[in-house]
């Protein structure tokens, strides 16, 4: 046994067994870490984009799929974006404030599809209230930090991202 601990060789072959899985562990977390601030700086990049349009532009009531339109436009990286991807809108009051239902209305590609829940495009100087919600699938879904998402049955992650603003006055 003496002979045998103190022969060097296999002892890189040892200190790679034990380190590899954790770098390689490491390097998934990173990727999968990566496409979802990916996914959702491009979210919130095309919501930031579809309501500086809608709020400069010339007073009339946007529709959902214009808006669902511009988002998936400045998200180029956001694959299937017009399928994955539910708006909703309402108008508030600061005075009286209301504000959107705590769970987002998103996509669930194993359901039938449903009717947009709350899309109301508002008038002239009123508060909006615009929630975007994404679903997208998980690089590595099984994975470290792909098994820690909230998952829906079909596998998909959801994105949410709001966004508050009052249209101009032509």
């Amino acid at each position: 046994m003496r002979r045998f601990a103190r022969d060097p060789h296999g002892s890189v072959t040892v200190e790679f067994t034990i380190v590899a899985p954790l770098l390689i562990g490491f390097i998934v977390f990173a990727v999968e870490l990566g496409m979802l601030a990916m996914h959702a700086a491009m979210l919130e990049r095309g919501l930031d984009i579809a309501v500086r349009e809608v709020r400069l532009g010339t007073g009339t009531a946007p529709g959902h799929d214009d808006i669902k339109r511009i988002v998936c436009d400045n998200a180029p990286v956001i694959a299937d974006c017009g399928t994955r991807l539910r708006l909703e809108m309402i108008p508030t009051d600061l005075r009286s404030f209301a504000t959107l239902d705590t769970t987002p209305d998103c996509t669930d590609t194993s359901e039938p599809s449903r009717p947009v829940r709350t899309f109301i495009p508002g008038g002239q100087n009123q508060l909006m209230l615009l929630r975007a919600c994404l679903k997208y699938k998980p690089l590595f879904p099984e994975a470290i930090l792909g098994d820690t998402l909230t998952k829906d049955s079909a596998g998909d992650v959801a994105l949410t991202t709001v966004s508050a603003f009052v249209q101009e006055p032509i």
